[in-house]
Protein backbone atom coordinates (compact mmCIF):
# COMPACT_ATOMS: atom_id res chain seq x y z
CA UNK A 1 0.00 0.00 0.00
CA UNK A 2 1.61 3.31 -1.04
CA UNK A 3 1.64 6.37 1.24
CA UNK A 4 -0.79 8.48 -0.06
CA UNK A 5 -3.25 5.83 0.18
CA UNK A 6 -2.94 4.72 3.68
CA UNK A 7 -5.42 6.43 5.60
CA UNK A 8 -3.21 7.95 8.24
CA UNK A 9 -1.75 10.00 5.33
CA UNK A 10 -5.27 11.57 5.20
CA UNK A 11 -5.25 11.97 8.72
CA UNK A 12 -2.17 14.09 8.64
CA UNK A 13 -3.39 15.95 5.80
CA UNK A 14 -6.38 16.98 7.47
CA UNK A 15 -4.64 17.73 10.75
CA UNK A 16 -1.90 20.05 8.78
CA UNK A 17 -5.11 21.73 7.15
CA UNK A 18 -6.66 22.35 10.31
CA UNK A 19 -3.94 24.40 11.31
CA UNK A 20 -3.54 25.84 8.29
CA UNK A 21 -6.84 27.45 8.53
CA UNK A 22 -6.74 27.88 12.52
CA UNK A 23 -3.31 29.70 12.89
CA UNK A 24 -2.55 30.56 9.20
CA UNK A 25 -6.13 32.40 8.04
CA UNK A 26 -7.79 32.66 11.72
CA UNK A 27 -4.82 34.09 13.70
CA UNK A 28 -2.22 34.77 11.14
CA UNK A 29 -4.20 35.92 8.07
CA UNK A 30 -4.85 39.53 9.84
CA UNK A 31 -0.92 40.26 9.06
CA UNK A 32 -1.15 40.37 5.43
CA UNK A 33 -4.27 41.83 5.12
CA UNK A 34 -3.49 45.21 7.47
CA UNK A 35 -1.74 46.77 4.76
CA UNK A 36 -4.76 47.07 2.73
CA UNK A 37 -7.50 47.91 5.64
CA UNK A 38 -4.97 50.53 6.14
CA UNK A 39 -4.98 51.73 3.16
CA UNK A 40 -8.79 51.67 2.23
CA UNK A 41 -10.96 50.86 5.20
CA UNK A 42 -9.62 53.46 7.30
CA UNK A 43 -7.71 51.67 9.73
CA UNK A 44 -4.10 53.39 10.85
CA UNK A 45 -1.27 51.85 13.01
CA UNK A 46 -3.09 51.97 16.83
CA UNK A 47 -6.59 50.75 15.97
CA UNK A 48 -4.72 47.76 13.70
CA UNK A 49 -3.00 47.04 16.76
CA UNK A 50 -6.25 46.91 19.46
CA UNK A 51 -7.43 44.40 16.66
CA UNK A 52 -4.13 42.28 16.79
CA UNK A 53 -4.68 42.13 20.40
CA UNK A 54 -8.01 41.45 20.55
CA UNK A 55 -7.47 38.34 18.38
CA UNK A 56 -4.48 37.44 21.18
CA UNK A 57 -6.62 38.08 23.94
CA UNK A 58 -9.55 35.76 22.34
CA UNK A 59 -6.54 33.03 21.58
CA UNK A 60 -5.55 33.58 25.90
CA UNK A 61 -9.32 32.79 26.86
CA UNK A 62 -9.69 30.22 24.41
CA UNK A 63 -6.90 28.44 25.86
CA UNK A 64 -7.70 28.75 29.58
CA UNK A 65 -11.30 27.98 28.27
CA UNK A 66 -10.14 24.75 26.27
CA UNK A 67 -8.63 24.06 30.05
CA UNK A 68 -12.06 23.73 31.45
CA UNK A 69 -14.61 22.53 29.29
CA UNK A 70 -15.11 19.03 28.88
CA UNK A 71 -15.71 18.87 24.69
CA UNK A 72 -14.54 15.50 22.63
CA UNK A 73 -11.67 16.96 20.49
CA UNK A 74 -12.98 16.14 17.21
CA UNK A 75 -16.20 18.38 17.78
CA UNK A 76 -13.67 21.17 19.06
CA UNK A 77 -12.14 21.06 15.80
CA UNK A 78 -15.15 20.56 13.51
CA UNK A 79 -16.59 23.84 14.86
CA UNK A 80 -13.22 25.70 15.74
CA UNK A 81 -12.92 25.73 11.94
CA UNK A 82 -16.25 26.04 10.66
CA UNK A 83 -16.60 29.80 12.77
CA UNK A 84 -13.24 30.26 12.09
CA UNK A 85 -14.34 30.65 8.53
CA UNK A 86 -17.50 32.21 9.36
CA UNK A 87 -15.72 34.73 11.06
CA UNK A 88 -13.25 35.67 8.64
CA UNK A 89 -16.19 36.26 5.74
CA UNK A 90 -17.62 37.92 8.68
CA UNK A 91 -14.80 40.74 8.47
CA UNK A 92 -15.77 41.38 4.89
CA UNK A 93 -18.42 43.54 6.40
CA UNK A 94 -18.04 47.24 6.52
CA UNK A 95 -19.20 46.86 10.52
CA UNK A 96 -18.27 49.51 12.83
CA UNK A 97 -14.70 48.72 14.41
CA UNK A 98 -15.86 47.06 17.67
CA UNK A 99 -17.82 44.85 15.76
CA UNK A 100 -14.54 43.96 14.19
CA UNK A 101 -12.62 43.66 17.08
CA UNK A 102 -15.54 41.30 18.26
CA UNK A 103 -15.05 39.27 15.43
CA UNK A 104 -11.46 39.41 16.10
CA UNK A 105 -11.53 38.06 19.46
CA UNK A 106 -13.58 35.17 18.44
CA UNK A 107 -11.38 34.14 16.04
CA UNK A 108 -8.22 34.10 18.89
CA UNK A 109 -11.11 31.95 21.01
CA UNK A 110 -11.76 29.31 17.95
CA UNK A 111 -7.84 28.70 17.42
CA UNK A 112 -6.88 28.42 20.11
CA UNK A 113 -9.77 25.83 20.63
CA UNK A 114 -8.48 24.49 17.60
CA UNK A 115 -4.59 24.11 18.04
CA UNK A 116 -5.34 22.29 21.52
CA UNK A 117 -7.15 19.98 20.05
CA UNK A 118 -5.31 19.07 16.91
CA UNK A 119 -2.50 18.54 18.83
CA UNK A 120 -4.52 16.35 21.38
CA UNK A 121 -5.93 14.80 18.37
CA UNK A 122 -2.83 14.43 16.85
CA UNK A 123 -1.15 12.27 19.22
CA UNK A 124 -4.24 9.65 19.44
CA UNK A 125 -4.06 9.39 15.83
CA UNK A 126 -0.66 9.31 14.81
CA UNK A 127 1.86 8.26 17.42
CA UNK A 128 1.54 4.70 16.34
CA UNK A 129 1.73 5.12 12.32
CA UNK A 130 5.42 4.09 12.26
CA UNK A 131 5.80 7.02 10.55
CA UNK A 132 6.93 9.91 13.36
CA UNK A 133 7.66 12.63 10.46
CA UNK A 134 3.82 12.28 9.84
CA UNK A 135 3.05 13.98 13.28
CA UNK A 136 5.25 17.06 11.93
CA UNK A 137 3.59 17.32 8.80
CA UNK A 138 0.95 18.72 10.92
CA UNK A 139 2.47 21.22 12.65
CA UNK A 140 3.65 22.36 8.46
CA UNK A 141 0.09 23.61 8.45
CA UNK A 142 0.65 26.77 10.52
CA UNK A 143 3.63 28.04 8.27
CA UNK A 144 1.67 26.96 5.31
CA UNK A 145 -1.16 28.84 5.99
CA UNK A 146 0.64 31.90 6.55
CA UNK A 147 2.49 31.25 3.46
CA UNK A 148 -0.89 30.95 1.63
CA UNK A 149 -2.57 33.62 2.86
CA UNK A 150 0.94 35.72 2.08
CA UNK A 151 0.42 34.69 -1.69
CA UNK A 152 -3.22 35.31 -1.86
CA UNK A 153 -2.89 38.59 -0.57
CA UNK A 154 0.03 39.67 -2.81
CA UNK A 155 -2.42 38.60 -5.62
CA UNK A 156 -4.87 40.95 -4.54
CA UNK A 157 -2.69 43.44 -3.88
CA UNK A 158 -1.45 42.99 -7.25
CA UNK A 159 -5.02 43.20 -8.76
CA UNK A 160 -5.95 46.10 -6.63
CA UNK A 161 -8.72 44.45 -4.29
CA UNK A 162 -10.24 45.91 -1.90
CA UNK A 163 -9.58 44.64 1.83
CA UNK A 164 -13.08 43.25 1.85
CA UNK A 165 -12.44 40.80 -0.70
CA UNK A 166 -9.33 39.22 1.39
CA UNK A 167 -10.94 38.43 4.00
CA UNK A 168 -14.19 36.88 1.56
CA UNK A 169 -11.49 35.04 -0.48
CA UNK A 170 -9.50 33.78 2.97
CA UNK A 171 -13.22 33.24 4.74
CA UNK A 172 -14.20 30.90 1.62
CA UNK A 173 -10.94 28.90 1.71
CA UNK A 174 -11.04 28.62 4.79
CA UNK A 175 -14.70 26.88 4.67
CA UNK A 176 -13.50 25.01 1.64
CA UNK A 177 -10.64 23.29 3.60
CA UNK A 178 -12.63 22.65 6.51
CA UNK A 179 -15.27 20.41 4.37
CA UNK A 180 -12.44 18.63 2.69
CA UNK A 181 -10.88 17.50 6.09
CA UNK A 182 -14.45 17.37 7.68
CA UNK A 183 -14.60 13.35 7.41
CA UNK A 184 -11.13 12.80 9.03
CA UNK A 185 -12.24 14.33 12.46
CA UNK A 186 -15.38 12.18 12.72
CA UNK A 187 -15.94 10.56 16.00
CA UNK A 188 -15.31 6.78 16.47
CA UNK A 189 -18.61 5.82 18.23
CA UNK A 190 -16.10 3.84 21.11
CA UNK A 191 -14.33 7.16 21.34
CA UNK A 192 -17.55 9.19 22.00
CA UNK A 193 -16.94 10.75 25.26
CA UNK A 194 -13.25 11.48 24.54
CA UNK A 195 -12.52 14.55 26.21
CA UNK A 196 -9.85 17.28 27.04
CA UNK A 197 -8.67 15.58 29.76
CA UNK A 198 -7.90 17.62 33.22
CA UNK A 199 -4.25 16.17 34.29
CA UNK A 200 -4.05 13.73 36.96
CA UNK A 201 -2.91 14.15 40.40
CA UNK A 202 0.84 14.77 40.09
CA UNK A 203 3.83 16.08 42.52
CA UNK A 204 5.02 18.75 40.44
CA UNK A 205 5.80 22.20 42.94
CA UNK A 206 7.07 25.32 41.68
CA UNK A 207 10.29 26.70 41.82
CA UNK A 208 12.40 29.49 40.80
CA UNK A 209 13.34 27.35 37.93
CA UNK A 210 9.59 26.99 37.08
CA UNK A 211 9.44 30.56 37.40
CA UNK A 212 12.36 31.37 35.03
CA UNK A 213 10.65 29.42 32.23
CA UNK A 214 7.34 30.95 32.74
CA UNK A 215 8.84 34.32 32.47
CA UNK A 216 11.03 33.48 29.47
CA UNK A 217 7.95 31.97 27.93
CA UNK A 218 6.25 34.99 27.94
CA UNK A 219 9.08 37.15 26.97
CA UNK A 220 8.86 35.22 23.82
CA UNK A 221 5.42 36.17 23.48
CA UNK A 222 6.22 39.64 23.50
CA UNK A 223 9.46 39.94 21.58
CA UNK A 224 8.25 37.86 18.33
CA UNK A 225 4.38 39.23 17.99
CA UNK A 226 5.48 42.81 16.39
CA UNK A 227 6.69 41.00 13.71
CA UNK A 228 4.12 38.85 13.33
CA UNK A 229 1.50 41.11 13.05
CA UNK A 230 3.64 43.92 11.65
CA UNK A 231 5.97 43.01 9.29
CA UNK A 232 4.12 43.33 6.32
CA UNK A 233 3.26 46.94 7.26
CA UNK A 234 7.16 47.83 8.27
CA UNK A 235 7.92 46.19 4.54
CA UNK A 236 5.74 48.02 2.80
CA UNK A 237 6.86 51.69 4.52
CA UNK A 238 10.41 50.83 3.56
CA UNK A 239 10.14 50.07 0.31
CA UNK A 240 7.64 53.35 -0.09
CA UNK A 241 4.69 51.22 -0.64
CA UNK A 242 6.26 49.06 -3.29
CA UNK A 243 4.28 45.97 -3.89
CA UNK A 244 7.43 43.68 -2.95
CA UNK A 245 6.18 44.28 0.49
CA UNK A 246 4.19 41.30 0.30
CA UNK A 247 6.88 38.93 -0.31
CA UNK A 248 8.03 39.57 3.47
CA UNK A 249 5.09 37.70 4.89
CA UNK A 250 5.35 34.97 2.10
CA UNK A 251 8.98 34.69 3.59
CA UNK A 252 7.98 34.12 7.63
CA UNK A 253 5.64 31.49 6.16
CA UNK A 254 8.01 29.65 4.33
CA UNK A 255 10.84 29.98 6.61
CA UNK A 256 8.19 28.81 9.45
CA UNK A 257 7.51 25.28 7.24
CA UNK A 258 11.40 24.86 6.92
CA UNK A 259 11.72 25.38 10.70
CA UNK A 260 9.67 22.57 11.28
CA UNK A 261 11.40 19.83 9.78
CA UNK A 262 15.09 21.12 10.86
CA UNK A 263 14.43 21.85 14.67
CA UNK A 264 14.79 17.45 15.64
CA UNK A 265 18.79 18.00 14.17
CA UNK A 266 19.40 20.87 16.41
CA UNK A 267 18.02 19.41 19.36
CA UNK A 268 19.91 16.30 18.90
CA UNK A 269 22.56 18.20 18.54
CA UNK A 270 22.10 20.87 21.38
CA UNK A 271 19.25 19.75 23.91
CA UNK A 272 16.02 21.28 24.35
CA UNK A 273 17.26 23.86 26.54
CA UNK A 274 20.31 25.21 24.51
CA UNK A 275 17.83 25.00 21.38
CA UNK A 276 15.82 27.69 23.29
CA UNK A 277 18.61 30.17 24.11
CA UNK A 278 19.66 29.99 20.83
CA UNK A 279 16.15 30.42 18.77
CA UNK A 280 15.41 33.50 21.55
CA UNK A 281 19.02 34.87 20.27
CA UNK A 282 18.33 34.51 16.52
CA UNK A 283 14.49 35.86 16.68
CA UNK A 284 15.93 38.65 18.62
CA UNK A 285 18.66 39.59 16.42
CA UNK A 286 15.51 39.20 13.72
CA UNK A 287 13.42 41.60 15.27
CA UNK A 288 16.48 44.48 15.60
CA UNK A 289 17.76 44.42 12.34
CA UNK A 290 14.90 46.62 10.76
CA UNK A 291 14.97 48.98 13.45
CA UNK A 292 18.68 49.58 13.18
CA UNK A 293 18.06 49.88 9.35
CA UNK A 294 14.26 49.16 7.45
CA UNK A 295 15.20 48.04 4.09
CA UNK A 296 14.22 45.03 2.01
CA UNK A 297 17.04 43.52 3.05
CA UNK A 298 16.94 43.74 6.73
CA UNK A 299 13.23 43.04 6.31
CA UNK A 300 13.46 39.47 4.68
CA UNK A 301 16.35 38.77 6.79
CA UNK A 302 13.82 39.57 9.72
CA UNK A 303 11.49 37.22 8.22
CA UNK A 304 13.40 34.46 8.19
CA UNK A 305 15.15 34.82 11.97
CA UNK A 306 11.27 35.58 13.39
CA UNK A 307 9.63 32.80 10.89
CA UNK A 308 11.97 30.22 11.42
CA UNK A 309 12.02 29.97 14.77
CA UNK A 310 8.50 31.01 16.16
CA UNK A 311 7.23 27.57 16.10
CA UNK A 312 9.66 25.82 17.41
CA UNK A 313 10.57 27.62 20.27
CA UNK A 314 7.41 26.11 21.59
CA UNK A 315 8.58 22.55 20.59
CA UNK A 316 11.78 22.89 22.59
CA UNK A 317 10.13 24.72 25.63
CA UNK A 318 7.75 21.98 26.02
CA UNK A 319 10.33 19.62 26.06
CA UNK A 320 12.48 21.54 28.75
CA UNK A 321 8.76 21.75 30.41
CA UNK A 322 8.93 17.99 30.10
CA UNK A 323 12.14 17.54 31.25
CA UNK A 324 12.01 19.72 34.80
CA UNK A 325 8.46 17.91 35.76
CA UNK A 326 9.72 14.92 34.88
CA UNK A 327 6.65 13.57 32.21
CA UNK A 328 3.64 15.44 33.81
CA UNK A 329 4.18 18.81 32.57
CA UNK A 330 0.60 20.44 32.26
CA UNK A 331 0.42 22.66 35.00
CA UNK A 332 3.39 24.21 33.89
CA UNK A 333 2.84 24.10 30.16
CA UNK A 334 -0.45 25.83 30.96
CA UNK A 335 1.34 28.77 33.09
CA UNK A 336 3.72 29.22 29.94
CA UNK A 337 1.17 29.30 27.48
CA UNK A 338 -0.60 32.16 29.61
CA UNK A 339 2.58 33.87 30.16
CA UNK A 340 2.93 33.77 26.66
CA UNK A 341 -0.22 34.54 25.39
CA UNK A 342 0.04 37.72 27.69
CA UNK A 343 2.78 38.82 26.41
CA UNK A 344 1.32 38.59 22.58
CA UNK A 345 -1.54 40.91 23.58
CA UNK A 346 0.60 43.59 25.11
CA UNK A 347 3.07 43.77 22.40
CA UNK A 348 1.16 45.96 19.63
CA UNK A 349 0.17 48.38 22.34
CA UNK A 350 3.82 49.36 22.28
CA UNK A 351 3.03 50.99 18.67
CA UNK A 352 1.19 53.80 19.27
CA UNK A 353 1.47 56.45 16.43
CA UNK A 354 2.63 55.51 12.34
CA UNK A 355 4.47 53.03 10.54
CA UNK A 356 7.83 55.54 11.58
CA UNK A 357 7.16 54.31 15.44
CA UNK A 358 8.25 50.68 14.76
CA UNK A 359 11.93 51.18 15.99
CA UNK A 360 11.94 51.54 20.00
CA UNK A 361 9.12 48.52 20.26
CA UNK A 362 11.50 46.49 18.04
CA UNK A 363 14.68 47.40 20.07
CA UNK A 364 12.69 46.85 23.12
CA UNK A 365 11.45 43.31 22.30
CA UNK A 366 14.55 42.23 20.62
CA UNK A 367 16.55 43.54 24.28
CA UNK A 368 13.94 41.16 26.59
CA UNK A 369 14.87 38.37 23.65
CA UNK A 370 18.41 38.54 23.64
CA UNK A 371 18.14 38.99 27.57
CA UNK A 372 15.73 35.88 28.48
CA UNK A 373 17.72 34.06 26.39
CA UNK A 374 20.60 34.56 28.43
CA UNK A 375 18.52 34.10 31.57
CA UNK A 376 17.83 30.46 30.48
CA UNK A 377 21.19 29.83 30.68
CA UNK A 378 21.89 31.01 33.94
CA UNK A 379 22.36 28.50 36.87
CA UNK A 380 19.72 28.74 39.50
CA UNK A 381 20.68 26.81 42.56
Amino acid sequence: MSLRSHPVFFKALAGLGALAVAMGIGRFAFTPVLPMMIADAGLDIRSGGLLASSNYLGYLLGALSATFFRLPVTRAIRFGLLFTGLLTIAMAAEFPFTVWAVLRFLAGVCSAWVLISVSSWNIDNLQDAQRPWLGNLVFVGVGSGVTGAGLLCLALVHWHAHSSVAWLVLGLLALAITALAWRQFEVPAKAENLTHKSASPHTFRWNAEAVRMVVCYGAYGFGYILPATFLPVMAKAALNGSPVFGWSWVVFGLAAIASVWLAAPAVRWLGARKSWVMYHWVMGIGVALPAIHANLLTILIAALCVGGTFIVVTVVAVQDAKRLTKGDATQLIAAMTSAFALGQVVGPFTVRRGADSFEWPLLLAATILIGSGALLLKKID
